[in-house]
């Protein structure tokens, strides 16, 4: 037992959790907790940012890459709220951070002071963030806060991870109590978070697989967080199932394989979207079926379920059946199945009896036609820059073991159909809840998380309006991430979708344009990144793309690449995705 100030409880329990980092903005609400981490800066490293999304930002992608919490701070009122679009993204799509709120005091609780949050309840901010965390806690008391560490941390990484919100009022980082602050280890070491399937379920699974003359692993994110990578490798190579990814689930398995097919869905790859669809026996490892992943759930664009059979496996039971109806749902971890599948099948020799070499061709084939249409814009020197080009020049320039994130925007269909990902936790995204800004600042999350690796982010011009801020950041902390802005003058992927559902050239608040003119109007990104301190270079030649890629990532500096692409260029179609009652757009790729 020692007397603490209920600051110091928490950043005691956070030194014993091992969070290395505190990302966040100050403001009065929170000033008790930064009095503390000042005493503690040699043991966790405090960011501060511009925008307190950033800090959300950076702690979503810092978890994606270490696989380990960080800490983000805010004060109240708007400072809190502006963490929302953040902590939603995390919340989507399963990463983990803890979410500090500063509030008002407890004695001023209900009286409307500067800030408050209480025309309904007192202090209700925790009410504002609950459906963006998967918990929430609110201490008025010091003594209250180890129950409420100790539980915050075990709800982040138990199961599903996602985001926790601890709210602490000014007066609570303040006073003190006697208290034992909490040892994770003696909590946790007896912990068993990651179940598997029964044996029953493991040769009822194998049952149907072996029978299958069209199989087909659907590789979700869930097999990342269960770092079940190589598991999944495993079970494809010795038993020659061939392999398609939800977007969220890049890098799960290596897309050179032969085996890959690529990625499913709205954006998805010919070979990936005809597979799923044409398969009798499908087996989804750890995704949730999404409507962007499915082609909306429309029958026979990405998926046939049924008359397909559906064994889903996932760790969280609210997504089995919620919008297939699995011949076998499987409540377990990703990673712990794959093994258990692999000795079975070993067992009952599943590699001697295969049935579905005929289905193998088949897929080679339909590999063979996309690449044939596809290919050749890889390479094209046409002005402005090809989408194709941008990535292919990326992908050779950058280190197997780098890391990409993709901002939101029309950039993001293109890297979910074109990007080749080697590995796991080297494509980062905002897929659900696709918060433009998670690649902006997320990139600074991700190279502190891997600062012997190199971090690109490749984001609209669009949200890097949003957050350029993160480039000063960056300059700030000595953080070498590589932006390239996809500048295509505007939001031009919901330009589209105008287009598309009402009608060519009716557009409103899509584009940039200098409203005296009409001209499309971009400003200089590159002198922006200059202005704070960083390198910048425009690029609108694609012999100049690679080159000044490889200096920028060579350079050890934050660099602010603006280069200048085609938006007329689109993706090929090869699923659809459908916004009732708008009629749903059929896909523009013939096999």
């Amino acid at each position: 037992m020692g007397r603490l100030k209920g600051a110091e409880i928490i950043v005691e329990y956070l030194v014993k959790e091992g969070v290395p980092y505190a990302f966040g903005l100050c403001g009065h609400g929170i000033i008790g907790l930064l009095d503390v981490l000042y005493d503690y800066r040699d043991r966790i490293k405090t960011v501060s940012v511009h925008h307190e999304a950033a800090a959300g930002f950076m702690a979503d992608a810092y978890f994606r890459v270490a696989h380990r919490p960080v800490v983000t701070f805010t004060s109240c009122g708007p400072g809190s709220t502006n963490l929302l679009v953040a902590a939603g993204s995390a919340l989507m799509d399963s990463s983990a951070f803890l979410a500090i709120t500063g509030n008002i005091p407890t004695s001023q609780f209900g009286r409307g002071p500067f800030q408050e949050l209480g025309r309904h309840y007192q202090a209700d901010f925790p009410t504002a963030m609950r459906p963006y965390v998967k918990r929430s806690f609110q201490a008025t008391r010091p003594d209250q806060l180890p129950l409420m560490l100790r539980q915050a941390f075990a709800a982040m990484l138990t199961g599903r991870p996602g985001p926790v919100q601890l709210d602490v009022p000014l007066d609570v980082f303040v006073e003190t109590a006697d208290v034992d602050v909490p040892d994770p280890e003696l909590w946790r070491a007896g912990l068993r978070p990651r179940p598997g399937a029964s044996p029953e379920e493991v040769d009822w699974a194998l049952d149907l697989l072996m029978a299958a003359e069209r199989p087909v692993i659907v590789a979700g994110h869930g097999l990342e967080l269960a770092d079940a990578t190589d598991s999944l490798s495993r079970v494809a190579g010795a038993f020659l199932l061939p392999v398609v990814n939800t977007p969220l689930g890049k890098g799960t398995f290596d897309m050179r394989h032969p085996l890959s097919l690529g990625t499913i869905g709205r954006n998805g790859t010919y070979p990936a979207n005809q597979a799923a669809r044409n398969a009798d026996v499908i087996l989804a490892l750890g995704t949730r079926f999404d409507d962007r992943t499915t082609s909306s759930w429309l029958p026979g664009y990405t998926f046939n379920i049924p008359p397909a059979r559906l064994i889903h496996v996932d760790i969280d039971p609210q997504e089995l059946g919620r919008n297939y109806p699995p011949t076998l749902g499987i409540v377990a971890d990703a990673g712990v199945f794959l093994d258990q599948l692999h000795r079975r099948g070993l067992e009952r020799g599943w590699a001697d009896h295969l049935n579905h070499r005929p289905w193998l061709d088949q897929i080679q084939d339909w590999k063979r036609v996309w690449e044939e249409r596809v290919a050749p814009r890889r390479t094209s020197d046409t002005v402005p820059i090809r989408p194709e080009r941008l990535l292919a020049d990326l992908r050779a320039v950058l280190p197997e073991d780098g890391i990409l994130l993709a901002d939101v925007g029309l950039h993001h269909n293109w890297v979910v159909q074109e990007w080749v990902a080697y590995g796991p936790r080297t494509v980062l995204q905002s897929w659900g809840f696709a918060a433009m800004g998670f690649g902006v600042c997320g990139a600074l999350g991700a190279k502190l998380a891997a600062p012997d690796r190199p971090v690109v982010a490749v984001v609209g011009d669009g949200g890097f309006l949003m957050y350029a801020g993160a480039v000063a950041t960056a300059v700030e902390y000595d953080i070498p991430v590589v932006w390239v802005v996809w500048n295509n003058y505007g939001y031009v992927s919901i330009r589209d979708q105008q287009f598309g559902y009402f009608g060519a050239g009716r557009e409103l608040a899509t584009s940039f344009r200098l409203e005296r003119t009409g001209e499309l109007f971009s400003p200089d990104y590159a002198a922006l990144a200059r202005s704070m301190g960083a390198e910048g270079t425009v690029i609108e030649r694609p012999a100049d793309l690679a080159p000044a890629l490889e200096a920028a990532i060579r350079s050890r500096r934050p660099w602010v690449l603006d280069v200048r692409v085609d938006r007329e260029a689109r993706p090929p179609a090869t699923g659809s995705w459908a916004l009732p009652p708008l009629p749903h757009p059929e896909p523009d790729f013939e096999g």
